[in-house]
């Protein structure tokens, strides 16, 4: 077996517990976003296009809101990001990459694609054609996007209420985390950003999500920041 080909299975199998916990969330999100207003294509497009669910989950509850436009845009726009900091984890590993390759791999970067690539790249270090692993966790997670958002628009309404199923995606991101929380900074950031969404959980258009974002944003920087200097004394 090719090197190549090698990562990118390996990225797939790495991939594979997680799309179980993915699946009925983007069935969740497609019956929501037809029952919050948006029409089949627009909700479809949008798992096509924007390709995050926490930014379409948001976007489509505050559609059925009535929020302004101003308010979507700056709620996705913090919301997403975390992105930043996953681009900036992974940078060393993927600089040498073509403009080609940066461009389809920032698409397909999701908080489910980058926590098994990271473990693996931090394990692996670097080395030829490591960049699959990462694109065939991503692009197996997209076709699983795809496929569970357009089960859940062609139900939508027909979902019931009773049938519960939002407990799965909580139970992956848990999954994912635990495995990375490693350090001081990291373990601050996650309590400090689930404490505040606790807290301001009342809040308006989701604003609590946004609060807590930017407090374990903060958190985890400063964090770092203060053991960085400890390390360089």
């Amino acid at each position: 077996m090719s090197e190549l080909r090698r990562n990118f299975i390996e990225g797939l199998r790495a991939e594979l517990p997680i799309l179980i916990g993915v699946f009925p969330f983007g069935m969740i999100y497609g019956a929501l976003a037809v029952n919050s207003g948006l029409s089949t294509t627009a909700a479809q497009m949008m798992s096509s296009i924007v390709f995050a669910g926490s930014a379409q989950f948001v976007t489509a509850q505050l559609v059925s809101e009535g929020a302004p436009a101003f308010v979507m845009i700056l709620t996705i726009a913090v919301v997403n990001l975390r992105h930043m900091l996953y681009s900036a984890s992974l940078a060393p590993y993927l600089k040498d990459l073509s403009l080609k390759w940066k461009v389809l791999l920032s698409y397909l970067l999701t908080d489910e694609a980058y926590a098994p690539s990271i473990l693996y790249y931090e394990k692996e270090g670097l080395a030829k054609y490591k960049y699959w692993f990462l694109f065939g966790a991503g692009i197996s997670l997209w076709l699983n996007w795809q496929v569970s958002t357009a089960i859940g628009v062609f139900l939508g309404a027909s979902i019931p209420d009773d049938l519960s199923l939002d407990f799965a995606l909580p139970l992956t991101f848990i999954a994912m985390i635990v495995p990375v929380m490693k350090k001081q900074p990291v373990i601050a950031a996650a309590v400090s950003a689930g404490l505040t969404a606790l807290l301001a959980y009342s809040l308006p258009y989701k604003l609590g999500l946004i609060l807590a974002a930017l407090v374990g944003i903060l958190v985890g920087m400063l964090l770092e920041q203060r053991e960085s200097a400890k390390e360089k004394q």
